[in-house]
């Protein structure tokens, strides 16, 4: 709708998990550096909290991504509100053990057995990864935690990702749960954007979809996204998507603090913690008369830099792992 009025070659904040738009940030990286270790070290369980909205199953998908095998075979769960006997035929799906595994939970544990003990001598990469885990029952976290359990004498054979919400953080903190946590190799937590990261995130963004952060955004209405969504990159994307359509409605070019205002107002995110900005209305590069501002520069390390340097230089730097 937009796309020829602001210059962009394809829509900019689109809410799927297109890896052309992973924004990195330090916090990222490191996220990013825990998951793959975690994979790759076969560490056993891995968890991975953060607030809905700032990107976690973005950054598993793009660990997976970072090890590039074809004969891979990671297990992705989407959707973990499953009684046991659905969990285990998703994971017979996903293993592609034989159908007689769903019958008799004897018969998977032993086929799912030799078929880790076989990837493992071949060095395939095998995984399971739970996404929304927070939703996990106590049912299927027991048996997440035996399956966990798969080993030989020196080497875990299924590494697992659990990505969820801060309650999934408060429910391994229960008493039942203690076995589980006990379990746990890393541990990392991904935290909103800054007020520069979230410049930087929307200027990114929009710089891959082919525009100028110049003229599509104000200073002053990137300050006023960043104070509404509270840096989640999901929230920022969506008020940013709808600023673009109201200023293609308008004529307006770039999209003012107004416009901004008025779609918040649309989707009722008030104005908590926000701090009123009453300098002149200029654009985030010095359009309109106004100053420059650097804080929507593309960061230097990310710019024109494969992912695979990105992770490895900061895995070098920051050789950091979170344990219980």
């Amino acid at each position: 709708m937009y796309l020829d009025f602001f210059g962009f070659r394809e829509p900019p904040f689109e809410l799927t998990t297109n890896p052309k738009y992973l924004f990195l940030t330090t916090k990222h990286r490191e996220v990013l550096s825990n998951l793959w270790y975690g994979i790759s070290a076969q560490k056993g369980v891995t968890v991975l909290v953060g607030e809905a909205g700032t990107g976690k199953t973005t950054l598993v998908r793009a660990a997976l991504d970072l090890h590039n095998v074809s004969d891979g075979m990671c297990v992705c769960l989407n959707n973990p509100t499953l009684t046991r006997q659905e969990f285990y035929e998703f994971l017979v799906h996903g293993f592609q053990l034989p159908s007689e595994c769903n019958v008799s939970k004897t018969r998977f544990l032993f086929e799912l057995h030799e078929r880790l003990i076989e990837r493992h001598r071949n060095r395939a990469l095998t995984a399971l990864i739970v996404d929304e885990a927070q939703s996990l029952s106590l049912e299927l976290l027991e048996e997440i935690r035996l399956l966990a359990n798969t080993e030989t004498d020196t080497h875990k054979l299924l590494p697992v990702i659990l990505a969820g919400q801060p309650e999934l953080a408060d429910r391994l903190n229960q008493p039942q749960l203690r076995q589980l946590k006990q379990r746990i190799s890393l541990r990392c937590e991904l935290q909103a954007l800054d007020t520069e990261e979230s410049a930087a995130y929307i200027a990114w963004r929009i710089k891959v979809a082919g525009g100028d952060p110049a003229a599509a955004f104000t200073r002053d209405a990137i300050a006023l996204i960043f104070a509404r969504s509270k840096g989640i990159p999901r929230t920022i994307s969506v008020i940013c998507d709808n600023a673009l359509v109201n200023g293609f409605a308008l004529d307006c070019r770039p999209v003012t603090r107004e416009l901004v205002m008025e779609v918040c107002r649309d989707f009722d995110l008030g104005n908590d913690g926000e701090a009123r900005d009453e300098t002149p209305d200029h654009s985030v590069a010095g359009h309109n008369g106004g100053p420059p501002s650097q804080s929507v520069d593309v960061p230097k390390h990310q710019e024109g830099k494969p992912l695979s340097r990105l992770l490895f230089r900061s895995f070098g730097e920051r050789r950091r792992f979170s344990f219980f």
